[in-house]
């Protein structure tokens, strides 16, 4: 049992829309949107979406227009940027040298090797969870995980030596995924996954009620496929053994499914680049059903409804939510309201409950999940995410696997990702390790229209034009299969950072571990996002929400709404300047894979 509590009464109540929906898309040239804001997976009836891309009339386009929309009409508005971590990164760096809790830099790769996982899985009491009633503990929805029992076997399955961990034999009930990481989401950017699902009892017992690991391999292959939109007329209609009376729905889980999600410091010595430190401990277990045709309209006034005693939140579409985040000392600890309601900004759906609770979400999530729809098909995807298949070589970076084709556009997950974001990621900002790679490949001498040169920020004119340079530059790039190498592997200095690179990331995080400022943002920057700065000719230019006009290279602090009295009262109405009819427009992206599962082929 929860709380409601308004998300006017935090100090952020747009806590669920991250800081890169901010940025500029700099007239249009970048579109890393569409790898979140899609109508497809809503148009097929997959999970249970709100369709983002103009699909429906009352969301609108989230490519095409800044619609951020407020709480209520008297609360602040949601087109005031309030990821000041990642705006401003020098007051991070005034609060740190204020804080007591500095650190020294150069122990920071013995601070990634530092187990944090275990002294918290050790505050779990007993066996207690979502299934218990009782536990009052901020701690009662950490996941019985244990991270002596890792890594998964080879089948994926997490297995233990301890008797009081094991739900039968040396069986956890909980399987290792390894799946296609979004572009957004590689270990150039910081942080890395591992990802665990397990189902209720039901599922691992057989008809008479035996245990049976063949049975849950059996429904949890089922399952998959449901997910991934794979089944066929000869899958069963129902789960296998004690389960048989549980109807399998097309790309919705069953009750009481569980994940739990540990997100990992990047360390370039560790198998797949997953650091032994975690950034944070996350789990989610779905309690209600909802079934595609059932949403209800979203409020966007509707309330939160948590329990910060127990340390969860309601994600208003079947789903209860718990994280756990480093403490100054890099401890994990309960995380509060306002911080799990960035959880559901990207895990949550269409739907919400009598009386309703607040949803949000992605539209590319099936049934407000990530990772098990881009799961690698069967044994691939059954084991410990590894980053395509990371090893370090003669101290090289190296990755083991090409780019699997998408279904639906049947190109390379990750070429199709470089070829619609020139920048590489969500802030559209290329790590410079990757510009240098980049810039060394793309030449004139090597039969490209130009060389690729760093930007000028000059003259917004001069921007855009180098902006769409790149562009066309990338899908060239990409179009003749040179972000492969030789054997047709994606090339590791596109995925992966370079030691300093690992370094300098992990120490600004720090910081902000050190300041506990986490709900002022995650990602911070050595100087603000040239994303964040104001670029605008007069003609495609707005204003701040004041109506007052901003300065060339001005940093965005807010946009204009819209103020006449109709139904979008107040709702943001900045253009992004990506435009349907431009090649970088995608409305019905589906983040599933080719099946069979099929690599792009190396151009010779």
């Amino acid at each position: 049992m929860g709380e409601f509590i308004s998300r006017t009464t935090l100090a952020n109540p747009y806590a669920n829309i991250p800081a890169q929906c901010y940025i500029e898309t700099m007239g249009g040239t970048q579109n890393a949107c569409l790898f979140c804001h899609t109508n497809a997976p809503a148009r097929l009836g997959l999970g249970n979406n709100n369709p983002q891309a103009g699909l429906s009339s009352t969301t609108g386009n989230l490519q095409t227009t800044y619609t951020f929309t407020p709480a209520t009409l008297h609360s602040k508005m949601a087109t005031i940027n309030p990821w000041e971590n990642t705006l401003y990164p020098e007051k991070l760096e005034r609060a740190y040298q204020k804080s007591s809790n500095h650190f020294d830099e150069t122990k920071i790769l013995v601070y990634l090797q530092e187990d944090n996982w275990k002294n918290a899985y050790a505050k779990r009491q007993g066996k207690l969870g979502w299934e218990n009633g009782i536990d009052n503990s901020p701690w009662r929805l950490f996941p019985d995980l244990n991270p002596a029992d890792l890594p998964a076997k080879q089948d994926g399955y997490v297995r233990t030596a301890d008797k009081q961990s094991a739900i039968f034999g040396d069986m956890t009930g909980w399987r290792a995924i390894n799946f296609m990481p979004y572009g957004i989401f590689t270990p150039m950017n910081g942080s890395v996954s591992g990802i665990y699902i397990r189902l209720a009892k039901p599922f691992m017992q057989d008809e008479k009620g035996s245990w049976s690991e063949a049975i849950y391999s059996q429904n949890l292959d089922l399952l998959e496929r449901a997910i991934t939109d794979r089944l066929t007329p000869n899958d069963a209609t129902h789960y296998y053994g004690k389960a048989k009376n549980i109807e399998v729905n097309r790309g919705l889980y069953p009750l009481y499914t569980e994940f739990a999600h540990p997100l990992h410091y990047v360390d370039l010595r560790a198998n797949g680049t997953r650091a032994t430190r975690v950034k944070e401990i996350r789990y989610m277990v779905k309690t209600k059903m909802f079934y595609p045709g059932e949403a209800a309209q979203k409020e966007e006034d509707a309330p939160l409804y948590l329990n910060e005693k127990q340390g969860w939140i309601n994600n208003g579409a079947g789903w209860i939510l718990a994280g756990f985040i480093e403490d100054a000392k890099g401890e994990l600890r309960p995380q509060k309201s306002e911080e799990l309601m960035q959880c559901i900004g990207c895990h949550s759906d269409n739907y919400g409950f009598e009386p309703a609770s607040f949803t949000s979400g992605t539209s590319n999530t099936i049934d407000s999940t990530w990772a098990f729809p881009r799961k690698f098909p069967e044994k691939l995807g059954w084991s410990e995410m590894n980053y395509l298949g990371y090893h370090g070589s003669k101290g090289q970076a190296q990755t083991s696997m090409g780019d699997p084709l998408n279904r639906a556009t049947n190109q390379g997950e990750f070429g199709y990702f470089l070829k619609h974001v020139a920048g590489a990621n969500l802030y559209g900002l290329m790590p410079s390790s990757m510009e240098a790679f980049v810039m060394q490949r793309i030449r004139k001498k090597n039969g490209y229209r130009e060389d690729w040169k760093p930007l000028d920020f000059s003259k917004p004119e001069t921007l855009y034009a180098q902006m769409r340079l790149h562009v066309t530059l990338m899908q060239a790039f990409v179009d003749r299969k040179e972000y492969l190498t030789a054997e047709g592997l994606i090339a590791p200095e596109l995925f992966y950072p370079t030691p300093e690179g690992v370094l300098h990331g992990a120490i600004l995080y720090r910081k902000v571990v050190a300041t506990q400022r986490f709900t002022l943002g995650k990602d911070v920057f050595d100087t603000t996002p040239f994303t964040f700065r104001y670029y605008r000719d007069a003609k495609e230019g707005y204003t701040h929400l004041n109506g007052s006009a901003y300065k060339m290279g001005e940093i965005i602090t807010d946009r204009p709404i819209e103020k006449e009295a109709t139904v979008m009262e107040s709702v943001g109405n900045a253009e992004t300047l990506i435009k349907k009819e431009d090649a970088l427009y995608d409305g019905e992206y589906l983040p599933l894979l080719k099946y069979p599962l099929v690599f792009e082929k190396k151009a010779h």
